[in-house]
């Protein structure tokens, strides 16, 4: 795992250094004390037992929820625990075969441009997904694997991204990759978990089949991301929300997709030994409950304050941050 180094600093531009200090609270004493709190909080968990402490990995929990320790560690727990308790989310190999089947397809692949508030686009294209041969490992592996390789760049910690969808060839069968409840684990989780800033979503082609499953998933996520969520009945209609330079040249951009599609292999498979490294972060899963260890983490809490474990003199000591060990809540 990487070493974290004595001193803090970071590589935002100062556009960028704005943008954390105006939307995030992030100065560079406010990144340097929650560094030090994480690491310690890290070095004293008994429920964690390998895990990355570089500035980058931990700077991706701290900004999205602003710095805010307890719900900072909350999200890092879920992180670790769904990582590991969870096939989809190990393994994380663009020269997998069925990942790169898919990577080849263009199935989900980032603009490489920026928007104008420099912020990435990430484009994807359900329709590709070959329900009879793929597997919804395949389909979580490639989405989990895009969020780590994306979130190594500081700037898109703190922009956040857009995110935009073609719906064209999905079909009935997709609805039977995942059960209601893994559906519903997979939404919440995304959300609460996933150290990402969404800023825009823009859907187009939506299948009326499939209608009531997206009303039906859009119910399961909270109004400030809903918010932002836009559904278009065509690509010309979706065209007057986004820069079309930033799709490609297939939706009205001048890039062609398949080289999109290769500027974002270049990327993955030069980050490919850090995203692989991952699958060495470790914790104690018998510290958890069963719910817990299958996706379903709710909150662990003492009140409204996150649980911790800490090792002193030898003995594992469960504690919260503000009282001792009651339970782990699951939805």
């Amino acid at each position: 795992m990487t070493t974290a180094p004595n001193a803090t600093d970071t590589t935002l531009s100062e556009e960028g250094r704005q943008i954390a200090l105006e939307e995030l609270r992030e100065t560079e004493q406010t990144r340097t004390q929650a560094l030090a709190a994480m690491r310690e909080w890290v070095d004293q968990n008994a429920a964690i037992i390998r895990c990355r402490t570089d500035d980058n990995f931990l700077l991706r929990f701290l900004r999205p929820k602003k710095f805010s320790l307890p719900i900072v560690q909350e999200a890092m727990t879920r992180y670790l625990v769904l990582r590991q308790a969870l096939p989809p989310f190990r393994r994380l190999d663009c020269e997998d075969p069925a990942v790169a089947a898919l990577i080849d397809k263009g199935y989900v692949f980032p603009s490489p441009r920026r928007d104008h508030k420099g912020r990435r686009v990430i484009i994807y294209r359900p329709g590709v997904f070959d329900p009879h041969q793929q597997t919804n490992e395949d389909m979580c592996r490639i989405h989990a694997m895009a969020i780590e390789v994306l979130l190594e760049n500081e700037e898109d910690q703190v922009r956040g991204f857009v995110h935009f969808a073609d719906g064209a060839g999905v079909t009935l069968p997709f609805l039977t990759l995942f059960t209601p409840r893994e559906a519903v684990r997979i939404v919440k989780n995304g959300e609460r978990t996933v150290p990402m800033r969404h800023k825009e979503v823009y859907g187009i082609n939506v299948p009326s089949s499939l209608k009531m499953a997206l009303d039906w998933g859009l119910g399961l996520i909270s109004e400030k991301i809903r918010s932002r969520i836009k559904i278009f009945t065509s690509l010309e209609s979706c065209l007057e929300h986004i820069d079309r330079k930033l799709l490609p040249k297939e939706y009205g951009g001048d890039i062609p997709m398949d080289e999109m599609i290769a500027l974002w292999k270049e990327e993955l498979r030069a980050l490919r030994p850090k995203i692989m490294s991952h699958d060495q972060m470790e914790v104690n899963l018998d510290m958890f409950t069963e719910q817990a260890r299958s996706g379903a983490i709710s909150a662990l809490r003492t009140g409204n304050m996150l649980v911790s474990t800490h090792k002193q003199d030898g003995k594992t000591d469960i504690k919260g941050l503000s009282g001792s060990f009651r339970k782990l809540e699951v939805d």
